[in-house]
């Protein structure tokens, strides 16, 4: 099904061309509508780390590639067995941007290709550049809270609150991560700046210590659980993944599980640490990472080869969708967006990239509008 706008030849898109390198492409093919797949309009589009890390081939080389995953924009045409949506929709969601096995399926485009079953249709109560935020964020809470921590769903929360630590709360993962955890029926404790507490807070924190004194976080965090009197903490999900990040979670996880030997204590993360970090505090942790791009249900090369994982994909589309529905309910609220730093547009994405691997951006997801706002 397509609509009376018509499809170009050519669009603008942000292309890697090298090792660190990323830039506009004025002329680059339009992408082709795929089975499963609809041609969209771009009107906004969010940044995330994997962004500038794949411009950095720090997940293989995908030289050639368009990047990008987040987005929001207009429905064009419809692909082949797609029901849930039609020309003229706005709609948000994520794509495997940076793709080495699919270089078109970027999002840093005004003209893109996404997959429908990880759209989603806008709510009345969210902005483009609001809705932009939510896909890869989501997503990767669905995978590490549910699939890998197998959290209690928010549809069917716990009936006696259990606490839980999320490391890397102000970071975008987290800042979702927190809501849906307490949506869930948990007790959430996250590490994070001071600057930043209000914020989180404010999103249904329970409890949130600055990480910068490893020691006293360790101990605020024990001191806390012991206090709530719900046992002993068992979850860790970390947003930040570093091997100190780890390090000091093992710490915090460690102090406060308490003294049984048979418990089993599970750290998950975005990124690979080796499971040595861990059991080199604790012997009872047992730590593993999750991998977003396997929710796209398709096989992909990132250096090595990975299969399609389609118990991966089933979740993230059923994720999506509530996701989509909490958003528009009010219970969800997006990362606060950050608007056009440096500029509106694909000039903007630019300087975004750089901001973004400067770590100059907390509490919030930098966002660029493509085009006209309708």
């Amino acid at each position: 099904m397509t609509s009376t706008e018509s499809w170009p030849a050519t669009t603008r898109a942000i292309v890697i061309r090298g090792k660190g390198v990323a830039a506009i492409d004025e002329a680059a093919p339009a992408p082709k509508l795929r089975d499963g797949y609809l041609r969209v309009r771009t009107t906004a589009v969010a940044l995330n780390p994997t962004d500038w890390k794949h411009i950095d081939h720090v997940l293989g080389d995908p030289t050639g590639a368009r990047v990008g995953c987040d987005y929001a924009g207009i429905v064009v045409e419809v692909g082949s067995g797609v029901t849930q949506f039609q020309p003229g929709d706005h709609i948000a969601g994520t794509a495997h941007g940076s793709n080495e096995s699919q270089h078109e399926d970027g999002t840093f485009a005004e003209h893109i290709v996404v997959k429908a079953a990880l759209a989603f249709t806008i709510p009345k109560n969210l902005s483009n550049v609001e809705a932009a935020t939510l896909g890869l964020g989501a997503g990767t809470v669905g995978q590490g809270l549910y699939q890998a921590l197998k959290m209690k769903l928010p549809t069917e929360p716990l009936t006696k609150p259990e606490p839980v630590l999320i490391y890397g709360g102000s970071t975008a993962t987290g800042v979702l991560g927190i809501q849906f955890a307490k949506l869930s029926g948990y007790r959430v404790i996250t590490a994070a700046s001071p600057h930043n507490r209000a914020y989180l807070q404010s999103l249904g924190a329970d409890a949130v210590f600055d990480y910068h004194d490893a020691d006293a976080f360790v101990a605020d965090v024990a001191a806390t659980v012991k206090a709530w009197g719900l046992g002993g903490l068992r979850l860790v999900w970390d947003c930040i993944s570093s091997e100190q990040t780890a390090r000091l979670s093992a710490r915090a996880l460690s102090a406060a599980a308490g003294d049984d030997s048979t418990a089993t204590l599970l750290y998950r993360n975005l990124l690979p640490v080796p499971a040595d970090v861990l059991t080199a505090v604790d012997r009872r942790i047992d730590s593993a990472g999750t991998f977003f791009y396997t929710a796209l249900g398709e096989p992909f090369v990132k250096g090595i080869a990975f299969p399609a994982v389609p118990a991966d994909f089933a979740f993230a589309t059923r994720f999506i969708a509530l996701t989509a529905d909490l958003a528009a309910s009010g219970k969800l609220k997006p990362v606060k967006p950050i608007v056009n730093r440096g500029g509106a547009g694909l000039d903007g994405v630019l300087v975004g990239l750089q901001e973004l691997k400067a770590d100059k951006v907390s509490g919030g997801k930098l966002v660029y509008t493509i085009g006209p706002q309708e």
